[in-house]
C-alpha cells in the first residue's frame, strides 16, 4: 500500500462543523478523526498520531492556545504540523498562535471546508518535499 492515507486530527467542539468538514476529508481521501473538546483532542493526538491537527481556539475544558502549548512541549508530538482554524481573526490571536508553533491560522468565518482541505493538502505537500 504504497499510498498511504494522511491521518488529520480535527479539535473542533461545534460538532455540525465537525461533521462537515469530516465528510470533506474523507470525500478527500483523508482519514479524518475528530475531538470535541481540547481535551479529548490532547488525548487523540497523543493516541493516534496524526500526520496533521486542525485545532480550534475557543472550546470547552481547554482552549486551544493551552493544546497548541502542550502539544509543542511534547518532543513526540512537536512535528505535527498545526492549523489553527478558529473565528478568532484579531491580528494578536494569529501572532500568539503562530508564535507558539501553529504553521498557518484559517478564519472559518472566511473559509469553506474545502478551502480548508486545500490548505491542509498545500502543507502536506511542503512538509513532504
Amino acid at each position: 500500500m504504497a499510498d498511504k492515507k494522511f491521518k488529520v486530527l480535527l479539535i473542533e467542539d461545534e460538532e455540525m462543523l465537525a461533521n462537515m468538514y469530516e465528510v470533506k476529508f474523507k470525500n478527500e481521501g483523508f482519514d479524518l478523526v475528530k475531538a470535541l473538546d481540547g481535551a479529548a483532542g490532547l488525548k487523540l493526538a497523543k493516541e493516534e498520531k496524526p500526520d496533521f491537527i486542525l485545532l480550534d481556539i475557543i472550546m470547552p475544558k481547554m482552549d486551544g492556545f493551552s493544546v497548541l502549548k502542550t502539544l509543542k512541549e511534547d518532543p513526540e508530538m512537536a512535528k505535527i504540523p498545526v492549523i489553527l482554524l478558529t473565528n478568532l481573526g484579531q491580528e494578536e490571536d494569529i501572532d500568539r498562535g503562530k508564535k507558539m508553533g501553529a504553521i498557518g491560522y484559517l478564519v472559518k468565518a472566511n473559509i469553506t471546508p474545502a478551502e480548508v482541505v486545500a490548505e491542509v493538502k498545500k502543507q502536506m505537500d511542503k512538509s513532504t518535499k
